[in-house]
């Protein structure tokens, strides 16, 4: 089930606490636009087909990234594409964006997600894995 834009935004706005829509697109569009480079294939697909349009795209067309980041890095990343981000707020922004992706994408395409990303991720997502 595909979920709506403002379902969407309503999470992370609500989970980033921003004080605008507009700050939490843009914390959307830019982690959105990293982890579309780390992820192939039929993952990539089936997720996009689960986010609202614009932000299916931005998935679909990523930054490209030379090899996958760790969690740190692509935290880091986040931070240098968020004028005026420091890495603890890019943190914050990460994990609101995410933990609203891992909602959208249900267990099964999350474990799939998580199989294709350095270890790490799942505490990005909000989803701590059992080692």
């Amino acid at each position: 089930m595909i979920m709506r834009w403002e379902a969407f935004l309503d999470r992370v706005t609500e989970r980033g606490e921003y004080r605008s829509e507009q700050e939490a697109e843009r914390a959307a569009r830019v982690v959105l636009a990293l982890l579309g480079a780390h992820l192939v294939g039929e993952v990539r697909a089936q997720l996009a087909a689960r986010l609202p349009d614009d932000f299916a795209l931005i998935l679909l067309n990523p930054l490209q990234s030379a090899e996958p980041l760790s969690p740190e890095r692509f935290v880091r990343a986040t931070a240098a594409w968020i004028e005026g981000a420091t890495e603890q707020t890019a943190a914050w922004d990460v994990s609101a964006v995410l933990s609203t992706v891992a909602d959208a994408a249900g267990d099964d395409l999350l474990k799939q997600i998580l199989f294709q990303l350095p270890a790490g991720y799942d505490l990005l997502f909000g989803r701590p894995q059992p080692t």
